[in-house]
């Protein structure tokens, strides 16, 4: 017999290259990242520690937009940059020095302020998958903001001082296939089983069963059995805890023993009576996916609708028709004690019916294409087999426009007073370093930058945070050492904190670009001295 053909050394080299990534994101995840162009506002260290974290696993592309030139400070807190380049390009070395790490990637630089970019090149943002940017001016980030929730480009903001960093992520849309939930709830429907399964199922009498092929029939059919003769006697599902308890029970005395050897305990009893809690379930859709089912853009698609929303409503109709009221059967089996023929066996009765889902919703796609002018290549087959199969868990985050927390009329002050009146909360971090923005924008520079003027500028500092406050309705903080403390932080990056926010900032910039996991919402704060961090809706 022929052996099959080898992988190419090319591909083989690739997989073993990236191998772990692999595991977390697949190769669908693996191209989105090897497509993906990104834009990094200001090459900081920790710019160019959310870059690496980027660059490392594979990303296209990148391009940094800075008009800094290197200086002493720059030495002492960014690993990307040497001694001997104090003077130079920051834009220019960082890129060199981070190509270094990976020969796949393809890295650019703009050596100009990012101001001047944005009004000089008003359509440079348009082709980035994300753009992530670090120590903005108020002004500069207003104007990027704006730009790039007109364009729906992923925004990821950092900003790092002293012992204190946090990152604010601005997505107008973000729709997620893949969420990878923490615990995966089985699809078995065994409250509602389809036609083959029903019948499958009835044809097995476990009363009849020798004790070996009793002790190795899937926990799926046992769990059939005595959840039948529960509605039987009941009317509907066990609902409660004592409810499930009785089924557990009717399972229990429902085991045999091995009259050749009594230690010899049925496992898939065991296992079915632990399955009580994640299998006896309702098929109904659940009301997150409802939602997102009954959006406005999954009804109402046009000609501009994404490939989600497209899938959505096919999926939807699925639903209303064929479906039954529920959502395509995920087709896959959680692994369980049973001989090899009787699993496979009802391995293939799932999977045959999820493929019969799959092709409805996949008909229905097409007519939906052709009905909005679009080319029927414009979604794959695969695309709609990945969505039916991830169906129950897809998710879709809308979020705000950073620009709008710098108008008074617009932020949500409840939260940010709520949260402050909490000693403990970390949200007093976000109103300073929204004083420290204001502070640049008035005196251009940072508070405690030169030596002696760190008590004038604690002075300063506070007025910016005291009418910042005032703004929003705000009472004043309720202790000053806050203020003291960022003063005499200086603006300094630590390059400690910089690196563990630089990799949460690349971790979020990977879910935007692969279009799985949820990605963060809003604003999150880090304070290095605690080691306590929190997350924030402004």
């Amino acid at each position: 017999m022929a052996s099959p053909a080898p992988k190419s050394p090319e591909q083989s080299e690739r997989n073993r290259k990236y191998d772990r990534q692999l595991r977390l994101w697949g190769d669908h995840g693996q191209a989105n990242l090897e497509a993906a162009h990104i834009c990094l506002i200001n090459a900081t260290g920790l710019g160019t520690e959310i870059l690496k974290s980027l660059v490392l696993p594979g990303i296209g592309a990148f391009t940094i937009v800075d008009g800094k030139k290197i200086t002493n400070e720059d030495i002492g807190a960014n690993f990307f940059l040497e001694a001997d380049s104090v003077g130079k390009s920051r834009a220019q070395v960082a890129t060199q020095m981070l190509l270094e790490l990976n020969p796949d990637v393809r890295g650019d630089y703009i050596d100009e302020e990012p101001e001047q970019v944005l009004y000089n090149s008003p359509d440079f943002l348009n082709n980035f998958t994300v753009v992530v940017a670090t120590s903005l001016t108020e002004k500069c980030l207003v104007l990027l903001s704006r730009r790039l929730w007109e364009l729906n480009i992923p925004l990821i903001v950092c900003r790092s001082i002293g012992f204190i960093a946090y990152m604010r992520i601005q997505v107008k849309e973000h729709t997620i296939v893949e969420t990878h939930p923490d615990n995966e709830t089985p699809d078995l429907r065994l409250h509602k089983p389809f036609g083959t399964l029903k019948k499958h199922l009835d044809s097995i009498d476990l009363d009849t069963l020798s004790f070996k092929d009793h002790s190795h029939m899937p926990y799926v059919v046992i769990l059939y059995k005595y959840l039948s003769k529960w509605i039987l006697n009941h009317g509907s599902l066990p609902k409660t805890y004592k409810e499930k308890q009785l089924l557990r029970e009717m399972i229990k005395k429902g085991m045999r023993k091995d009259e050749q050897d009594v230690l010899n305990i049925e496992e898939n009893f065991e296992e079915a009576i632990k399955a009580v809690n994640t299998c006896i379930n309702y098929t109904d859709v659940p009301d997150r996916v409802k939602n997102i089912l009954n959006d406005e853009c999954c009804i109402n698609l046009t000609a501009k609708s994404s490939p989600f929303w497209i899938i959505a409503k096919a999926v939807k109709d699925f639903v209303d028709n064929e479906g039954c009221g529920s959502l395509p059967l995920k087709g896959t089996l959680p692994d369980m004690t049973a001989d090899t023929e009787k699993y496979i066996t009802l391995q293939q009765i799932y999977h045959k019916q999820a493929l019969a889902d799959v092709e409805a919703v996949w008909r229905r796609t097409l007519q939906l294409l052709q009905q909005l002018g679009k080319s029927s290549d414009s979604i794959s087959e695969k695309d709609v087999k990945l969505f039916c199969k991830y169906a129950g868990d897809i998710y879709v985050e809308r979020g705000t426009c950073i620009a709008d927390e710098y108008d008074p009329k617009i932020i949500n002050t409840s939260n940010i007073v709520d949260n402050l009146e909490n000693p403990e909360s970390l949200m007093v971090y976000y109103v300073v370093l929204r004083g420290v923005e204001k502070f640049q924008t008035e005196y251009n520079s940072y508070p405690g930058e030169f030596d002696d003027q760190v008590e004038p500028d604690i002075v300063k500092l506070k007025a910016c945070i005291t009418k910042l406050l005032s703004e929003w309705g705000c009472g004043s903080l309720a202790k000053d050492d806050y203020v003291h403390e960022f003063c005499r932080f200086g603006g300094a990056e630590l390059h400690s904190v910089s690196a563990f926010l630089g990799g949460l900032a690349a971790q979020e910039t990977i879910k935007f670009i692969t279009k799985q996991y949820k990605p963060l919402h809003n604003t999150f704060i880090y304070d290095a001295v605690t080691s306590h961090s929190s997350t924030f809706f402004v």
